[in-house]
């Protein structure tokens, strides 16, 4: 892997974590939203331009470019499980679309409940 792929996923990922603190301040200052809420809603609205984006094909041809600057943020998760349910519709909405989505989703959701419990049990441990 050369330099300039190193490059691509670096400008890509920071675009795309630039236009989510974009959205943010925007929320924060011009609709005087509460930090938790701003949060929240630029997540959203994340989720769902590249869920949009993904259904499109646009999301897929970022992510042959861009490499691993597509699937770091929170978008890559949304790509990946619309990707899932695009690619098993042709199976129906229950056995093809929500069962082959969860699969993925589970994996990673359980992964980061384990991951947190083992965290929070170390700090937990240090603190005394």
């Amino acid at each position: 892997m050369d330099i300039m792929q190193y490059v691509k996923c670096f400008i890509v990922g920071g675009l795309i974590c630039l236009f989510g603190e974009l959205v943010r301040t925007i929320l924060l200052k011009r609709f005087y939203l509460d930090e938790q809420t701003s949060n929240t809603i630029m997540l959203i609205i994340i989720i769902v331009l590249a869920s949009l984006f993904t259904g499109l094909g646009i999301y897929d041809k970022i992510g042959q470019s861009a490499g691993a600057g597509s699937i770091i943020p929170i978008s890559g998760f949304a790509n990946s499980l619309t990707s899932s349910a695009i690619e098993s519709k042709s199976e129906g909405i229950i056995t093809g679309i929500l069962t082959n989505m969860f699969k993925l989703a589970g994996a990673i959701i359980a992964t980061g409940i384990i991951s947190a419990f083992i965290i929070g049990t170390i700090i937990y441990l240090l603190r005394g």
